[in-house]
């Protein structure tokens, strides 16, 4: 596939909003002209990439009417790849445009304008409550996401240390002498297999639960 091979769609759906165009104009791999309107800036590249970017963000300069033009692919992962691409296109003031190549379909995705991105609450809540909760800095930043150290993993471990020298105890005295509220929940839902429960309310440690003390 050639970068070329996407320039015949482009221009035939341009062409059909009443838009002349013509190929490689400067810098512009196409260049669509629609009356006394604000020109359109094509940059056609068979895949997305930084350099692709880079390029469509330097048309700005001539145009806020910019596209990137990719080739359409199947699959899941390619689906997932173009919607996360997308996103930062739009971020970037970007249009996307994508060819079908077996029958010439154009479809655009996002047209270029003003981005402002939509807040959520609940995320930057839930990730405010895992800073506050945990203790210290036990992780070094650009760790591997496996093997951290979470908010939920200190608490547990404050738990397993409490049963560790108290033996079998109730859920309300772990908490208090933890200082973990949750530690009933925490020992119930036994996420890492440190907990067993003797009778109601009460729990012990497993040996899981010794060997990550150590």
């Amino acid at each position: 596939m050639q970068e070329s091979d996407l320039y015949g769609p482009i221009k035939a759906y341009l062409e059909g909003q009443g838009y002349a165009v013509k190929g490689e104009v400067g810098a512009a791999d196409v260049l669509a002209i629609r009356g006394d309107e604000p020109p359109v800036v094509v940059e056609l590249k068979t895949g997305f990439s930084l350099t692709l970017l880079h390029q469509a963000v330097a048309r700005q300069a001539i145009t806020d009417l910019v596209y990137v033009a990719v080739p359409q692919s199947a699959g899941k992962q390619a689906a997932r790849a173009l919607r996360d691409n997308v996103g930062l296109c739009r971020r970037l003031g970007l249009g996307v445009l994508t060819v079908r190549l077996s029958d010439g379909l154009v479809l655009a995705l996002a047209d270029p304008g003003p981005f402002q991105p939509r807040k959520q609450p609940r995320r930057k809540a839930a990730l405010l409550r895992e800073f506050h909760r945990m203790q210290g800095d036990p992780n070094r930043g650009g760790s591997v996401r496996q093997g951290l150290m979470t908010g939920y993993r200190q608490d547990a471990l404050r738990c397993a240390a409490v049963l560790a020298q108290a033996g079998p105890s109730r859920g309300r005295d772990v908490a208090a002498a933890a200082g973990v509220a949750l530690a009933t929940r925490i020992m119930a839902d036994n996420h890492y297999g440190w907990f067993t429960r003797v009778s109601t309310g009460v729990y012990t440690l497993t040996a899981a639960g010794h060997a990550a003390l150590a």
